[in-house]
């Protein structure tokens, strides 16, 4: 077998938002991704998972269907994606980053080395529909794996691939980003931090992560929205604001409303090309009267009517998964319901 540096090769894809560096390729949104298009019988892969507090998983996608989930060690490893496969037509492969960016952890990235194969890379084609997903928990997966006991807030529970991201993308064979936190907000976060809400780093490529790293390694600098524009953005935000407003008090929903408009205004400058779904309502919808209203106000201030609200079933009592968020049933209902109204605007 002959062994490629991932700097050094050509025809990967890379799915997510990342620096240009590539020695190593390094991940940190989940839903991101290695793709691949190979004409071999065997292929590894070279990889880490640093983490100082919680543990990488990856997904493993062969010919568009997952065939194995599993922990990713801190330290350099070769990792077998499959073997004995006959070379006479391509595999195509994903290695998919299951767990979130950690913004709490300093260390906690997944990074690719080299390839090792006995055939040839082909380029990976590119797919018409592009989406963007950005929100809390639930685009993050949190509970969609695991049992419905399971209450520890730990890497293990976060499932990208049984989360409504990646199910919308595949009915729709759409290529895809996230950009999500669990816990975080559109204005504050669950237990009342404002430094916690989602659209204060949505235009950088991950500067939520914590400084010393990552800074250093180029994620604090200003994404390219030029080299990536999204057809459609799906954005699922307010549920963790409703939670402050139970939790801490906060009474103040106004900055609800506010904070709906000035995001819309963020994203439509970053994506004039856009249309912009916002969907909410698998664990309340709340604060969704503020959000409306906030897409009433953006609208009426900038004419833009390429922007709607999409309401998503609550989850009920037997679709509850781990950390008593919705389960992966839940998420194929929720990826079922957006799928549609996409179909319906594409015509």
């Amino acid at each position: 077998m002959k062994e490629l540096k991932i700097s050094e090769a050509v025809n990967i894809k890379v799915n997510g938002r990342t620096t240009e560096s590539r020695d190593p390729l390094t991940l940190i949104w989940t839903g991101s991704s290695l793709e691949l298009n190979v004409k071999c019988s065997e292929l590894w892969v070279e990889m880490a998972g640093p983490y100082s507090a919680q543990e990488n998983w990856i997904a493993i996608e062969i010919n568009g269907e997952v065939i194995s989930r599993r922990m990713v060690g801190p330290e350099r490893e070769w990792v077998c994606i499959f073997r004995n496969k006959m070379n006479t037509k391509p595999t195509r492969v994903r290695i998919i980053k299951e767990v979130q960016a950690m913004s709490a952890d300093e260390e906690h990235r997944l990074e690719f080395y080299a390839l090792r194969c006995d055939g040839e890379l082909l380029p990976v084609p590119e797919k018409k529909l592009k989406i963007e997903f950005i929100g809390d928990s639930l685009n993050s997966g949190e509970g969609s794996i695991g049992a419905k006991e399971e209450e520890e807030w730990i890497s293990m529970f976060f499932s990208h691939v049984n989360s409504y991201p990646y199910m919308t993308a595949k009915l729709l064979d759409a290529d895809y980003r996230v950009f999500s936190q669990s816990g975080w907000g559109l204005y504050i976060s669950w237990d009342g931090n404002t430094e916690c809400a989602v659209p204060r780093y949505y235009e950088d490529i991950c500067s939520l992560m914590p400084e010393k790293r990552f800074k250093a390694s180029g994620f604090y600098e200003k994404n390219d929205f030029n080299a990536w524009q999204p057809d459609i953005i799906c954005v699922n935000l307010g549920t963790n604001d409703n939670e402050a407003i139970k939790n801490t008090g906060f009474t103040d929903t106004m900055q609800i409303r506010n904070a709906a408009a000035a995001f819309l205004k963020k994203l439509r400058n970053n994506n004039p090309g856009a249309y912009i779904i916002w969907c909410m309502g698998m664990l309340g919808d709340n604060t969704a009267k503020y959000i409306k209203e906030g897409i009433g106000d953006h609208r009426k201030e900038s004419g833009d009517e390429r922007v709607e609200y999409l309401a998503l079933p609550d989850t009920e009592e037997g679709l509850i998964g781990a950390r008593f968020h919705p389960g992966v049933k839940a998420h194929e209902r929720a990826a079922s319901i957006i799928a549609a109204r996409i179909r319906e605007l594409l015509g």
